[in-house]
């Protein structure tokens, strides 16, 4: 299934169905009146989060959706039928942008969160409703009113524990492959993952879910390589695992182009937290090891973890490191989210 994070639909509720013009004619019977229905209410669009989903591929091929209008109103106060709700759904993690791309108008994280993007028009009146002393025989009756109808942007933002971030073949598919279940595309050529990808991770006992993104080059966030967009996947992530390539010319510098493009970007990805790693030191001499280890630690000003995902050298200390992050923001959402107890104190 191809990976869409991104997609500009129209949707348009219902209109509302027109009221009925009748009058009641019946043999023997001397006072007859009018008895026109209402018109029935136009159908819904409603966004739905639901589970199972992780891309927005249905909304490749079909952008137009219409919900159903209301049934017009009919003769003996019979009422229009309401319109059929239309229910669109989305993965977790969807946010929904109005037709400018830019002003949020829901952002849906958890599964069997619902929104009303567009409401049905109401029905009109039937000539029963317009009955009155004065006028005990009106001959009009209203037309329903219009559904609202707009176009607008969803986008999908991979809600994920920790995330990986580095630049081309640092090692972040393989490290993915090696802790999670996921199969990602392997090769030894840059920007071999160009879709971001998920996976679980579980380490003593403890879950967490793993988000890789494709690679980071100098010049991303102005459109260089496959440019910065993919960023978004990592936005809801609490903590970063940056892998720097310990067979790169400067593990150093290579660390400081990927800072620079997290800081160029925005949305609080610079500061978010972060576990360094130097990987693929497998491959390393011990003198090329040491010299890079300190170029990385001088660039990051911190102890690099030493890591290789293909003989598995310092991938538990990583994950470690990564659930201990995980574990203390979880902790604290829970301490933000508990509800106030009541002491019965009143001042």
């Amino acid at each position: 299934m191809k990976f869409l994070d991104q997609a500009k639909i129209y949707v348009k509720a219902g209109d509302g169905g027109a009221g009925c013009v009748s009058f009641r004619r019946e043999k023997f019977i001397e006072f007859g009146g009018p008895n026109g229905g209402d018109g029935g209410r136009g159908g819904d669009i409603v966004i739905e989060c639901v589970q199972g989903l992780n891309t927005l591929i249905d909304f490749r091929f079909q952008q137009h959706f219409k919900a159903k209008i209301g049934g017009h109103g009919m003769g003996s106060d019979r009422h229009g039928a309401n319109g059929e709700t239309k229910v669109l759904k989305v993965p977790p993690g969807t946010q929904i942008f109005d037709e400018d791309g830019e002003t949020l108008v829901a952002d849906l994280t958890e599964p069997g969160q619902r929104f009303v993007l567009c409401k049905g028009g109401n029905g009109g009146f039937g000539n029963a409703y317009f009955k009155t002393a004065t006028n005990q025989a009106p001959r009009h009756a209203n037309p329903g009113l219009p559904g609202e109808e707009r176009w607008v942007w969803f986008r999908l933002k991979l809600i994920a524990d920790a995330g990986l971030v580095g630049l081309p073949n640092a090692g972040k598919s393989t490290f993915l492959a090696t802790v999670t279940a996921a199969k990602p595309k392997i090769a030894d050529y840059p920007f071999t993952t160009l879709h971001p990808g998920l996976g679980v991770v579980r380490v003593d006992g403890r879950e967490m879910v793993l988000a890789d993104i494709p690679g980071l080059i100098e010049g991303a966030h102005e459109g260089h390589g496959l440019g910065d967009r993919f960023l978004g996947h990592i936005e809801r992530c609490r903590v970063l695992l940056h892998l720097v390539e310990g067979t790169s010319e400067h593990a150093g510098k290579a660390y400081k182009t990927v800072r620079e493009e997290l800081e160029a970007y925005g949305e609080g990805l610079a500061e978010k937290p972060e576990i360094v790693a130097l990987s693929k030191v497998d491959a390393l001499t011990p003198e090329v090891l040491k010299e890079q280890v300190a170029r990385l630690k001088r660039a990051a000003k911190r102890m690099p973890i030493i890591l290789s995902a293909a003989s598995g050298e310092g991938v538990d200390a990583a994950l470690r490191a990564l659930f201990a992050v995980v574990e203390e923001a979880r902790r604290a959402e829970e301490r933000e989210n508990a509800p106030v107890e009541e002491t019965g104190w009143r001042p």
